[in-house]
């Protein structure tokens, strides 16, 4: 399944668990040897929610949120587990999200898109975490590769590092995002998101995700990115944002207390493989 191109490999693990998922990540998240995708999502029963995520970057390292893999899972949790409502739950490690289920010209059997309230977006540096002194990061210098960068940090369960850009095609993503993933300044990596203001409330975004690179899209990023863009006045609060990613694009919603992420969720196969 995939949200707007950022893809995963869901596995039903209802009734059966899969042992060693990060080696199962690493072999089959490579696009020419494999199968293929940004990693392996989890979908297993929960004591406290319809549902459990887990996660799993390409590089085999667990992540703790992933917006366009939870809707992917509610979409999962719907339409092929049968729990047939209109709000479900997930839960993650970065806590229960709720969801919202959105079905094609509000009726149907199938989840089209999902409304995520996404929870609080975290400022404060030590629970990004990264290494910056005050209590929030916005607009901050980071020398990044001999160059200065003004960065704007936050977390959406992870770390992400938001960089205004005037143009985010030509940045050239496979060098400078491991620079900022494995910068000093984030002890536990970082999402880093070059984001474009297009107009009132709409961005242009390209990610590189910690673990797995450039991805089509992240919904965690677009989340940032929207917050970001609020906390430096280029979009407004309690309004939708329209974020365009290269996979297409998500809707988000800063309230200041929550994030809700607005956004498809699509099958794009089902089958088997021998592991």
């Amino acid at each position: 399944m995939h949200g707007i191109g950022n893809d995963y490999l869901y596995f039903d693990c209802f009734d059966e668990p899969i042992r060693n998922p990060k080696r199962l990540a690493v072999k089959l998240s490579d696009r020419h040897f494999s199968v293929g995708g940004d990693g392996i999502i989890l979908v297993e029963r929960s004591g406290v929610a319809d549902g459990r995520m887990r996660m799993f970057n390409a590089d085999g390292s667990e992540g703790k949120m992933c917006g366009n893999g939870v809707r992917c899972v509610g979409k999962f949790l719907y339409d092929v587990k049968g729990i047939r409502k209109d709000t479900l739950t997930v839960e993650t490690k970065s806590g229960i999200k709720t969801l919202s289920v959105v079905k094609k010209s509000g009726k149907g059997t199938r989840a089209e898109a999902l409304r995520v309230d996404m929870g609080r977006a975290v400022l404060a540096p030590r629970k990004i975490p990264a290494l910056f002194e005050g209590d929030r990061i916005v607009n901050a210098p980071l020398i990044v590769g001999g160059k200065t960068y003004r960065v704007t940090c936050v977390s959406m369960g992870n770390p992400h590092c938001v960089v205004f850009a005037n143009a985010p095609d030509s940045v050239d993503l496979p060098a400078l995002g491991p620079l900022f993933e494995h910068h000093p300044a984030f002890p536990e990596r970082v999402n880093t998101e070059f984001v474009r203001v297009l107009g009132r409330n709409e961005l242009q975004m390209r990610v590189w995700e910690r673990g797995s690179g450039e991805t089509l899209a992240c919904g965690t990023g677009a989340c940032a990115a929207a917050v970001a863009s609020v906390l430096c006045g280029a979009c407004e609060q309690n309004e939708d944002i329209l974020v365009n990613l290269r996979g297409g694009a998500l809707t988000v919603r800063y309230t200041g207390d929550t994030v809700f992420l607005t956004g498809p969720a699509a099958l794009a196969f089902v089958g088997t493989v021998a592991i």
